[in-house]
C-alpha cells in the first residue's frame, strides 16, 4: 500500500465524512454508483462506494492500475469534470472498452478531488450500466461537494505535515510507528553538519531554503524505495523510515546513497550530513522515543568520528 493510502488510516472522521460525501452525491445522482477513490503515482484505489445495488463490478478496495482507469483522463491542473455518456461510442477509450464492458460501465462522470495546493488526492466518481445524461446542474452541486471535501483532506493534512518543507512530521512518524506491522524495520536519523553557520552567516533565509532543498531529496530518495517516508522532526534534524527486514550491509548501502544525494551544496555554506542507524524488532518492544534515542546517540558517533559519515548504534 503507498504512502497516501498509508496516510489516509490516520485521518480522523475520514470514514464517516466520505460516506456523508456519498450520501449527499447519490441524493443528486440517484440510480448511481458513486464511489471515492485516492490516486498515488500510478496506483487507484477506491476507497468508499454506495449501497446501490448494481450489476457493476466495484468493490471498495478495489486496486487499479491508473493507465487502466477512466480516471486516468481526469484533469487535476484545471480541475475539470470528465464525462463520459456513452463509453462505447468514445474514441479515446478504444483499449478500454473490454474491460469496461465486463464490468458493466456504460456512463461514467469523474470529479477531481484535490488538496488545495493542488496535490491530486483521487476522484468522486458515478458510473452507470446504462448510458446516462449528466446536467450541468448536477456537476455543479458535485463540485461544490468535492470542495468542501477538498478542506476536510487539507486541514487533516496539515496536523501531519511539516509547514515548511511538506514532510510528514514528528505526530505523523508517532502515529505511523505505532500501527506498524510486527516486522522489524530501520531508523535513519539526519543532522546536517554546519546548518548553524549558514544560518549565522547567510540568514535564516537561506537556511530555509536548505531545508526546504533537503526535504527535495530526500524524498526523491523514498519515491524510489516503497517501504521508505521522510519525515522533518524539527530544525535540522530528519529521519528516514524502513519497513523491512533487511541487514546491515543493504543499510550501509542506502546509507551512503543517502548521503551522496546531501553531499554537494553552494561551497559558501560548508555542509555534509551525518547518520544514526538503529534497528528495532518485530516483536514492538521498543518504543519510538528509545529507538530515536538509539538513534541520535550513533548519529553523535558520526558527528564525532569526523561528520559526513554514518554509525550504526550497538548494544
Amino acid at each position: 500500500m503507498t504512502t497516501i493510502f498509508q496516510e489516509l488510516e490516520t485521518y480522523k472522521n475520514f470514514d464517516e465524512l466520505a460516506r456523508d460525501v456519498l450520501d449527499l452525491a447519490k441524493e443528486i445522482l440517484p440510480n448511481q454508483l458513486i464511489y471515492i477513490s485516492s490516486i498515488s503515482g500510478t496506483q487507484q484505489v477506491i476507497l468508499k462506494i454506495s449501497n446501490e445495488t448494481t450489476s457493476i463490478i466495484a468493490t471498495e478496495g478495489m486496486m487499479l492500475n491508473l493507465n487502466d482507469s477512466l480516471c486516468r483522463a481526469v484533469d487535476f491542473e484545471k480541475k475539470q469534470p470528465l464525462v463520459y455518456e456513452s463509453i462505447m461510442e468514445a474514441d479515446s477509450l478504444e483499449d478500454l472498452k473490454n474491460g469496461l464492458e465486463k464490468a458493466n460501465i456504460k456512463s461514467y462522470l469523474g470529479i477531481p478531488i484535490s488538496f488545495v495546493n493542488g496535490d491530486r488526492f483521487g476522484t468522486l466518481c458515478a458510473v452507470n450500466d446504462k448510458e446516462k445524461h449528466f446536467d450541468d446542474k448536477s456537476i455543479t452541486l458535485l463540485q461544490r461537494i468535492v470542495k468542501m471535501f477538498s478542506y476536510y483532506l487539507d486541514l487533516e493534512r496539515i496536523a501531519y505535515r511539516d509547514s515548511l518543507t511538506n514532510l510528514y512530521n514528528r505526530r505523523y512518524l508517532s502515529n505511523f510507528f505505532d500501527d506498524q506491522q510486527e516486522t522489524e524495520g530501520w531508523i535513519f536519523f539526519l543532522d546536517l553538519d554546519g546548518f548553524k553557520k549558514v544560518n549565522d552567516v547567510h540568514g535564516h533565509d537561506a537556511g530555509d531554503i536548505v531545508l526546504e532543498d533537503v526535504a527535495v531529496r530526500l524524498q526523491n530518495f523514498v519515491n524510489g524505495h516503497p517501504d521508505a517516508l521522510a519525515f522533518r522532526l524539527g530544525g535540522d534534524e530528519f529521519v528516514i523510515h524502513f519497513s523491512r527486514v533487511s541487514d546491515m550491509e543493504e543499510m550501509s548501502r542506502l546509507a551512503e546513497q543517502v548521503l551522496e544525494r546531501l553531499t554537494i551544496w553552494d561551497p559558501h555554506y560548508q555542509l555534509s550530513t551525518s547518520i544514526g542507524i538503529a534497528m528495532y524488532p518485530g516483536d514492538c518492544t521498543v518504543s519510538l522515543k528509545t529507538l530515536l534515542k538509539n538513534a541520535d546517540y550513533a548519529l553523535n558517533q558520526a558527528k564525532a568520528s569526523g561528520k559526513n559519515t554514518y554509525k550504526f548504534f550497538e548494544l
